[in-house]
């Protein structure tokens, strides 16, 4: 791609007047594509002053810094007038603390965290454990994603030990892990890890059919707020719920933001919509019902209508 001379002069001052320079789709304050948020998330994260260039606002820019720079994709940093790379670079570079070096910033050497395996983890991990030298690797994204898999060492790794099984994470996933718990289940689902994370901020927990019906039978009762319409409710519905328009609105006003409350609906959708807006409201335990009542009438109940 031939680059205008115009277009290559914008781009040269850009990265001479500003040691830390973004090419961008949006701006640090609203990024907007998934790719930019997550290399503004690190920067940001590690303190970092930077500047960027909003690439969806001038079409002339956005081709010309791919061919500036002989990359082929958004978002570009450059640290001190190099080329840093992309946003797949930039969070390797930052997993393994080379980035806050490039960056001049100063950032606390990581300390190991402390991850614990239940007996059944631990288990599940040996039986799928080939021979070899590679460890289960931990890794925790800035959305507090888990990915659990065999891998090398990488260096600048921390080790951990726990129920005889070695984990290595980066030093990224350190601050994120600490007192992390690891299980493995046997669930309505299928069988499957169970990861607890302290420090993730809260967020809305699928609740399945079967594990609100022992939550019900142990007690006590959590509050159950139905956000169908009333004519719904007169179809099909679980005793003891409340209409979210009649009752369930004035409980909800009332209730304790530390105690649980679980969201339903026909299938799930809309009160996924409703549980994630009390969770923005302070709601600390914050569940909805997984398949909603159609799943309550298949697997729990099977005297509850379907409709």
């Amino acid at each position: 791609m031939q680059l205008e001379e115009g277009v290559k002069t914008q781009i040269e001052k850009l990265i001479h007047d500003h040691r830390v320079m973004l090419f961008m789709k949006g701006n640090k304050s609203f990024p907007q594509c998934g790719f930019s948020a997550t290399v503004v998330g690190i920067l940001k994260e590690l303190g970092a002053e930077f500047q960027t260039a909003n690439v969806l606002a001038d079409p002339a820019l956005r081709d010309g810094i791919k061919a500036f720079s002989d990359w082929p994709t958004i978002p570009q940093l450059y640290v001190n007038g190099e080329f840093i790379g992309g946003c797949d670079i930039v969070r390797e570079m930052h997993a393994s603390g080379e980035l806050a070096g490039v960056l001049g910033v100063k950032v606390e050497a990581p300390k190991a965290p402390t991850i614990t395996l239940s007996d059944a983890a631990a288990k599940a991990f040996k039986e799928a454990a080939e021979p070899g030298d590679d460890v289960l690797r931990v890794e925790i994204d800035a959305r507090f994603a888990v990915d659990l898999y065999f891998g090398p060492r990488k260096p600048n790794d921390l080790e951990i030990v726990s129920n005889g099984i070695t984990l290595c994470v980066d030093a990224v996933t350190a601050k994120r892990a600490d007192g992390v718990t690891i299980d493995y289940v046997d669930g309505p689902n299928g069988a499957g890890f169970r990861i607890e994370n302290p420090n993730a901020p809260p967020a809305v927990r699928q609740l399945s059919v079967k594990e609100l019906e022992q939550m019900m039978k142990a007690g006590p009762r959590p509050l159950l707020v139905d956000v169908r319409t009333e004519g719904e409710r007169k179809t099909a519905n679980i005793e003891g719920s409340l209409h979210f328009d009649g009752e369930g609105r004035a409980a909800l006003e009332k209730l304790d933001k530390s105690e649980p409350v679980v969201f339903m609906c026909h299938h799930g959708t809309r009160s996924q919509a409703a549980a994630e807006h009390y969770l923005k409201q302070g709601f600390k335990r914050v569940y909805n019902l997984a398949g909603g009542i159609d799943a309550w009438s298949t697997t729990v109940d099977k005297s509850v209508p379907r409709y």
